[in-house]
């Protein structure tokens, strides 16, 4: 079976949310929970879908808070990785919607998309296959969707802040990935839904950009690095 992939890719690199799971979902709520209960008390106006797109998707945690902040004219102390979610620092807004989130998933579960696991079935021992995503409850999601079996590698936001890695749209994240497969990053795939995603892949030279569109964004994904669009992976099959 075709894997829709260039001859000489010998490797992939996925995205968590969004791409292997529709966690993305949870994630948005969580992140609109923690803003609004932030901003509404100044008077600020909500947090908008077009603000997780610009600011949040892709980005490690307190990098979505630094950035959407940012655009909001608010600067808060970057505090401490250990802060209380009900502390106005960078770190605390952070932690809040980290404690959002497991919420949400013990709640309500963790579903792999369909055509994801069609196409790891497909390139499951033909090819290498790595996750590199900024969520720092990655392994959970895995274990819960039943796709840990699939995963040779795993760059998550507890790799990323430990080694010091730039968040996404800097390939430094996709780069280990590759690394850790032992492959070079033109002979690798990159599979992302977010449009810092993608930039980060072309920015590391990867072999293959394949943009998921989940969420009606196309051409801003072709326009941000993808080299193909599809709005499933079995698309490619």
């Amino acid at each position: 079976m075709s894997t829709g992939l260039p001859d000489g890719i010998t490797a992939c690199l996925f995205d968590l949310d969004g791409v292997l799971t529709s966690t993305a979902v949870l994630h948005r709520r969580a992140w609109r929970r923690t803003f609004d209960d932030f901003l509404r008390p100044r008077g600020e106006p909500p947090f908008a879908e077009s603000d997780y797109v610009k600011y949040v998707d892709g980005r490690p945690r307190y990098d979505g808070v630094r950035t959407f902040l940012a655009s909001r004219g608010i600067t808060l102390p970057e505090g401490s990785p250990d802060d209380p979610p009900d502390r106005d620092t960078v770190h605390g807004v952070g932690n809040r919607k980290n404690e959002l989130i497991d919420a949400i998933i013990r709640q309500e579960g963790v579903t792999p998309y369909p055509g994801t696991v069609r196409y790891l079935d497909a390139v499951h021992g033909k090819l290498q296959i790595g996750v590199v995503t900024s969520s720092a409850n990655a392994s959970r999601v895995l274990d819960a969707a039943d796709l840990s079996k699939y995963v040779q590698a795993l760059v998550d936001g507890v790799v990323i802040s430990r080694d010091g890695l730039r968040g996404k749209p800097a390939p430094d994240s996709f780069l280990a990935g590759a690394k850790a497969l032992g492959v070079e990053p033109e002979r690798a795939a990159v599979f992302e839904d977010a449009l810092a995603g993608v930039a980060a892949g072309r920015a590391g030279g990867f072999g293959y950009v394949v943009g998921v569109d989940r969420a009606g964004q196309r051409a801003a994904l072709l326009e941000n690095g993808a080299d193909v669009v599809v709005e499933d992976l079995a698309e490619l099959l």
